[in-house]
């Protein structure tokens, strides 16, 4: 008969019977926690899209339409077989997710950066890329300073012209202008979907091409890839006809239509491909529901977040609220951050993994880097207050400030996963390259970098998502509470959603304010987070998958 205890060695008196009550506390602890944030979500939800304001008739006919088909489907392939189930969810979950970020996108092309401008910014890093390809393609025995300083001043020329930024903190006007100034120049240029399709189609279509050559050969590549391309140049020409301008058409085909499509013609041809209908009989659903309520006059929910609260500028009555803006602001904020911290990011998980000696002084780094992860947001804030406004003389509140601000607030998180990711890379693999007579810096581009990428990825895609929610480092930073126009460059003042959250609930606080526009901004900006977080977790588990 197995005793309760045990005296091991090292370890005193082991009793099984107080793990098992440690264990069943820590289940207890996190299902409580698991709980009360589901509860506070319901909450919110209900507050903000009031579903119990429809009609009987409208939730009976979904009910119909739209659950009993999708419960039937899933349960059919719950029972018989779960990894079809798991990639139709997928599928769905691709779905949703690319739809939200079709709507950032096209927020990008239609209101802030216009499609001539990223054509001239796409032309000019590709012509430096070309020359740099061509001259590696040439095998032409250059020393490595040579190579990366003429690199370095191609893309210089090529974006920014001669003297360039550098010349005018001189005081030297400009001589010759760059590629992206003489494009924006010229007098007379195609229509703006047709630039789109040059500097965003293409390259788009090119991505799929690519994925189709991987799995079926070459030819299926420049038949995927032309399908691509033609589907999204049939949109632009079509999409006036139904309602949607051109270049909302060609970003809803690209950013929904490319990976969707690509997805599901690799899931046909295996043994999952049944889980298709579950996304079939959930647009089906929800598309027959539609036509059914509107045939039948049903009410719907008198929901908040809807196309008006989206797309709408900060009112001083609830009901005109709305949070475009805000959700421009964070998408430049995010891009700022993204640009800035990365890179940083990236080259010193690089250097301490691989170059820095095991010293005093890097051991000093690494404590150092700990803390800084665990430092309160606000005092980034008055980081970036003394440093960017106070000393360096920056405006106050600028998309610049703040995406410099919230860059160094999660620079030691993308430091620290990016060495994880890094050190996740088996030592044998360093080992071979070295013995095939690869230098370090050869070993680390061409065989420690791909290996870790897909972690490092997914490290800094959750670190924007918690700089996506911060609100003290802009409020330090002095960004505007609200606004009623999007930010258009790096100088202009901006706002973000969770900042705007937070003007509605003190600012303007009020009974209207705190049930209407603060829980549909709470659920706009908590599926902003979610979408991102879904796309880590899809990069870890193909990571995981692939290893």
């Amino acid at each position: 008969m197995a005793t309760d205890s045990a005296v091991v060695e090292g370890f005193g008196r082991v009793s099984r019977t107080a793990g098992t009550v440690f264990r069943y506390l820590l289940l207890a602890a996190t299902l409580f926690g698991l709980v009360a944030l589901t509860v506070l979500l319901v909450f919110v939800f209900n507050d903000a899209v009031q579903p119990f304001t429809a009609d009987p008739g409208w939730h009976l006919t979904y009910f119909l339409t739209l659950v009993v088909p999708s419960l039937a489907v899933g349960g059919y392939l719950f029972a018989r077989n779960r990894a079809a189930l798991r990639t139709g969810l997928t599928t769905i979950g691709l779905l949703v997710v690319s739809l939200m970020f079709a709507g950032g996108v096209g927020m990008i092309f239609v209101d802030i950066v216009s499609p001539i401008v990223w054509f001239a910014y796409v032309l000019a890093l590709a012509i430096p890329t070309a020359v740099v390809y061509g001259v590696r393609r040439a095998g032409l025995d250059l020393p490595f300073v040579a190579r990366v300083g003429g690199a370095v001043l191609l893309y210089y020329l090529s974006l920014f012209g001669l003297p360039g930024p550098v010349g005018s903190l001189a005081g030297v006007p400009s001589v010759v202008p760059g590629v992206a100034g003489l494009v924006q120049s010229i007098p007379v240029l195609p229509v703006d979907w047709m630039l789109l399709t040059v500097a965003f189609v293409l390259p788009a279509a090119a991505l799929v091409g690519r994925s189709a050559r991987g799995r079926a050969g070459g030819r299926a590549g420049l038949v995927a890839g032309g399908a691509a391309l033609a589907a999204a140049v049939v949109a632009a020409v079509a999409g006036p006809f139904v309602g949607v301008t051109s270049v909302p058409a060609l970003v809803l085909v690209v950013v929904v239509g490319f990976p969707t499509a690509t997805y599901v013609s690799g899931v046909a041809r295996g043994p999952e491909r049944a889980g298709l209908l579950v996304p079939g009989v959930l647009v089906g659903g929800a598309l027959a529901g539609a036509v059914a309520v509107e045939a039948l006059g049903f009410a719907g929910p008198a929901s908040w977040v809807d196309w008006q609260f989206l797309t709408s500028a900060h009112s001083s009555t609830a009901e005109n609220a709305g949070l475009y803006p805000a959700i421009g602001g964070s998408i430049l904020l995010m891009i700022t951050v993204a640009v800035l911290s990365f890179p940083l990011g990236v080259g010193a998980a690089v250097y301490l993994e691989e170059y820095a000696p095991d010293n005093r002084l890097t051991r000093l780094i690494d404590v150092n880097i700990s803390n800084l992860a665990g430092v309160p947001s606000v005092v980034y804030g008055l980081l970036g207050l003394g440093v960017f406004i106070r000393y360096l003389g920056s405006p106050t509140g600028t998309v610049l400030v703040g995406g410099a601000t919230l860059a160094l607030l999660i620079l030691p998180i993308v430091i620290i996963s990016s060495r994880e990711a890094i050190r996740s890379v088996p030592n044998d693999v360093r080992q071979a390259s070295y013995g095939m007579g690869a230098t370090r810096w050869q070993t680390v581009k061409n065989v420690v970098l791909p290996r870790a990428f897909p972690g490092i990825l997914t490290g800094t895609i959750l670190a924007l998502g918690r700089a996506i929610g911060e609100t003290a480092p802009l409020i330090m930073i002095g960004a505007p509470d609200v606004l009623f126009s999007l930010p258009t460059d790096l100088s202009s003042k901006v706002s973000a959603m969770p900042l705007q959250v937070f003007a509605w609930a003190s600012l303007y606080a009020g009974p209207d304010f705190w049930q209407k526009a603060v829980p549909a901004g709470v659920v706009v900006l908590v599926s902003a987070l979610l979408a991102m977080n879904s796309v880590a977790i899809a990069l870890r588990n193909k990571y995981q998958q692939d290893n």
